[in-house]
């Protein structure tokens, strides 16, 4: 028989990778976030800042912490955007030798959904997170870890409830794939979110 085409080989491995990945998200639960936090004010301690008032742009740098009603960032630079709808977004970036942290309440829940990335992308407008090279999405209950999963790029968008994690070359996960420890949720809970799961990026 015919060994398979390299086209047919990379088919094969998007579809099992897909199917990981759909295990890996839905698994997570109904993680819906804090929907009241784009509407509290956000605070923020820095080394220093600088506020573009015509731009609606705050620079903050060095040992960056930002709190926004649940949602927590701790950076090295951040970058905070005032939104026309009267939100903010929010760029992060890690320091040298350690990622960037978000850290968010699941509504309703004393869970908490905790993320790392060496690029934290914040929408605030959308309410979706981004976490970029480097990602690692974990889901607590208290202070006990109950999933984790881990890849080159982890987004959730908290209006539809639906995660997506990519492998590539700056995965947390070894050989660029993504990586997952679940753990069974309690009988009776609710329906897990839909999910959508993806091969890694094409490079150029």
């Amino acid at each position: 028989m015919p060994s398979s085409s390299p086209t047919t080989r990379r088919a094969r491995h998007a579809l099992r990778l897909g199917a990981v990945l759909l295990l890996a998200a839905a698994s997570l639960g109904p993680a819906r976030a804090d929907r009241t936090d784009k509407k509290q004010p956000l605070a923020f301690a820095a080394d220093s800042a600088r506020v573009d008032e015509a731009k609606q742009l705050n620079i903050l740098q060095g040992n960056v912490e930002i709190t926004k009603g649940s949602i927590v960032i701790r950076a090295d630079r951040v970058e905070v955007q005032q939104n026309p709808q009267g939100t903010q977004s929010a760029v992060a970036t890690g320091w040298p030798d350690r990622r960037a942290y978000f850290r968010q309440r699941r509504e309703g829940t004393d869970e908490y959904i905790e993320g790392e990335a060496e690029r934290l992308e914040y929408d605030g407008t959308r309410d979706v997170v981004r976490l970029v090279n480097q990602a690692v999405l974990r889901r607590f209950r208290g202070k006990t870890l109950a999933d984790e999963v881990a890849g080159n790029t982890v987004t959730y968008d908290n209006n539809t409830e639906v995660y997506q994690v990519l492998g590539g070359p700056s995965s947390a996960a070894p050989a660029g794939r993504v990586r997952g420890v679940l753990t069974p949720r309690e009988s009776g809970g609710s329906e897990p979110p839909a999910a959508a799961a993806s091969a890694p990026e094409a490079r150029p």
